[in-house]
């Protein structure tokens, strides 16, 4: 099978090395890709998010099944030119993306749905938005609407920042603040049947100790070691199901990788946030995992059988991914930063490198292009294990404008976080 990934970053990547991993899949390209799917795949220089050139090559390719992986192309109907061009495509339609592309479309799923959430409020002038903070008290938490790259949410005590975040971003939801530990949970669905992945926790704040403003993720690990016993099953029962069968009722099917965060709160399970697509990084720590062939899961999600392919396996251990940004992210990334170092393309042992902000230059040395500029991936027998080749990793690395954090799963490596109730 002939596999075309769409997008160019780092979760495309991670998703691009996973499928060459599968013997049913043959030839393996991704548009745009950078230069770390070059090494796996043969790139083609179209724009991710033009659904006509995307089909086009897709049909000149011969592709039989395309994975599109931003969020961007799935809210601007990429997948649905795919399937209209007669190709099966793992994506949700535009209609369906809108889950993730107003948060204000998700918080009326769940209504409806029966599925736990924060109370929110959406606000269109900040006058609603002062309302609204008063309301809730803080910590406040300020969610742009649309589609902000991971980096459209404020939680802050701060009430003048909450106020200055949704100047800038209005309309907005502006919702109760969820303690406890929060979870990432994908779920591969193709519009009716509902397969979990390994669950996941990711890391928003740039900084040590959650330090600093929410970044689209510095890092993440797998398994939970401190996941209640039952964890996925109630996710996707309270959850991941609801949801599906309340597009299914309108009309919109959710076929394609729906992605839950969410949070167990003292008061029980609840979802923060739902987005249409593999989230990055745990896409990259969750497929290191993976010992099913994907190629083959999404297929049948594609094709409306996935009830026929029977439960994931997953390899014993646990995956950490750290990840190295370019300093002023999430602000403005200084770009041109030179990186060296082995495993930047390839290797043979148990830790890789996923490209999510990179190029090359005139010369041909790799540069950061980008925010998020890599991820260093590590899987291992156990959480502590993978986490200190992760970082061993990451010191091997000469990439002198490039920041990391120091802490991720490091908690969870230790025992330190205490097992939720549900």
């Amino acid at each position: 099978m002939t596999v075309l990934v769409v997008g160019n970053g780092g979760r495309e990547h991670a998703l691009a090395l996973a499928l060459a991993r599968d013997p049913g899949v043959g030839a393996l390209h991704v548009a745009p890709g950078n230069p770390g799917t070059a090494a796996i795949a043969t790139n083609h220089p179209v724009d991710a998010g033009d659904g006509a050139a995307v089909a086009e090559l897709a049909r000149s390719l011969g592709a039989g099944l395309v994975v599109v992986g931003p969020e961007a192309p799935l809210v601007a109907g990429v997948a649905d030119a795919v399937r209209a061009a007669g190709i099966p495509c793992f994506g949700p339609s535009a209609e369906a993306a809108r889950i993730e592309g107003s948060k204000q479309f998700a918080k009326d799923i769940m209504g409806a749905a029966g599925v736990p959430t924060a109370e929110a409020v959406y606000c269109e002038t900040l006058d609603e938005v002062g309302e609204a903070l008063d309301r809730f008290g803080p910590p406040y938490v300020v969610k742009a609407d649309g589609l902000a790259a991971g980096k459209g949410v404020i939680v802050t005590t701060e009430r003048v920042a909450a106020i200055a975040h949704a100047e800038a971003s209005l309309p907005d939801v502006v919702e109760e603040y969820l303690d406890g530990p929060e979870v990432s949970l994908f779920a591969i669905t193709d519009g009716a049947s509902a397969l979990p992945l390994q669950p996941a926790q990711d890391f928003k704040r740039v900084g040590d100790g959650d330090e600093g403003p929410n970044t689209g993720g510095m890092g993440a690990y797998t398994p939970l070691p401190w996941a209640p016993a039952g964890l996925v099953e109630a996710i996707m029962s309270r959850v991941v199901q609801p949801t599906v069968d309340e597009m299914a009722r309108r009309g919109t099917p959710f076929a394609g990788l729906l992605y839950a965060g969410l949070a167990l709160t003292s008061r029980g399970l609840r979802v923060v946030e739902f987005n249409c697509r593999f989230g990055d990084p745990e896409t990259q720590a969750v497929l290191a995992m993976l010992d099913s062939p994907l190629g083959e899961v999404l297929l049948a999600a594609a094709e409306g059988r996935l009830a026929d392919v029977g439960e994931l396996t997953w390899k014993p251990g646990a995956a950490v991914i750290v990840v190295l940004a370019a300093e002023g992210y999430p602000g403005t990334p200084a770009k041109g930063g030179s990186i060296e170092g082995p495993r930047l393309f390839g290797s043979e042992d148990n830790v890789h490198i996923v490209h999510a902000g990179t190029s090359l230059d005139a010369a041909g040395g790799l540069v950061a292009s980008g925010g998020r500029v890599l991820g260093v991936v590590a899987q291992a027998s156990d959480l502590a294990a993978a986490r200190r080749d992760a970082y061993a990793a990451v010191d091997e690395l000469d990439a002198p404008t490039l920041f990391h954090r120091g802490d991720i799963a490091l908690k969870a490596g230790r025992g330190e976080i205490p097992t939720p109730a549900l």
